[in-house]
């Protein structure tokens, strides 16, 4: 073995020094690390639970980065299809719970014939729906007109979650012809788009009113 005695304390004690140093360095390294794996791996989950979700059309989830816009009075956004899936909207989420059962079914069966269902009315609140109703009588001149296309807030089953306006025309089309086989009928007869659970699935659904008004 071969052992430098030339060398000088005041050396060995730097080459002491400088290797304690890297060591330290080292440590502290390795600390570094392990507190940003666990921080990153308790964050993770929390993030993930928290985490916006959309509803993909077959009724799966699907992440999304950013929620999106919702009102609490069931408008829907002009800038987007709204579907029955789409349950982060109240529009949908807020629909009785067998007719959103009954339109997903019939949704999903609906596609595999090649027409997709849009939502274009769903829940509504009340205040939304007093503002249709004034709107209509200022679009048809007076209530009672107004009254055959937009119901009152206490009559409407908008308000009670009870009634789904579907879109576009070759969906209401499909419904109006197989929409019974899931309980879904067309309600009145100047609404192609207004479906209410008004049979039993299978069943026979009633000859439509002829407005909203009676």
């Amino acid at each position: 073995m071969y052992n430098d005695h030339g060398a000088s304390p005041s050396v060995t004690a730097a080459r002491r020094s400088r290797g304690s140093l890297v060591a330290g360095i080292c440590a502290f390294a390795v600390l570094v690390l392990s507190a940003t794996w666990v921080v990153t791996t308790w964050s993770e989950p929390a993030a993930r639970a928290t985490a916006p979700t959309a509803h993909s059309p077959d009724g799966g989830v699907a992440p999304t980065a950013v929620p999106p816009e919702a009102d609490d009075d069931g408008a829907l956004p002009a800038d987007r299809d709204i579907t029955p899936f789409d349950t982060w909207h109240p529009a949908v989420s807020r629909l009785e719970r067998r007719l959103l059962k009954a339109v997903q079914e019939a949704a999903r069966d609906a596609r595999e014939d090649g027409v997709a269902f849009v939502v274009t009315s769903g829940w509504r609140s009340k205040e939304h729906q007093q503002r249709l109703l004034e709107e209509g009588i200022e679009k048809y001149g007076s209530l009672e007109k107004a009254r055959e296309f937009v119901n009152t807030p206490e009559k409407s089953t908008h308000v009670s979650g009870e009634a789904v306006d579907i879109g576009p025309t070759d969906a209401d089309d499909w419904l109006i012809r197989f929409g019974s086989a899931y309980g879904l009928c067309q309600a009145y007869a100047n609404e192609l788009w207004h479906f209410e659970l008004l049979t039993s699935p299978g069943g026979t659904c009633p000859t439509p009113r002829n407005n909203a008004a009676g």
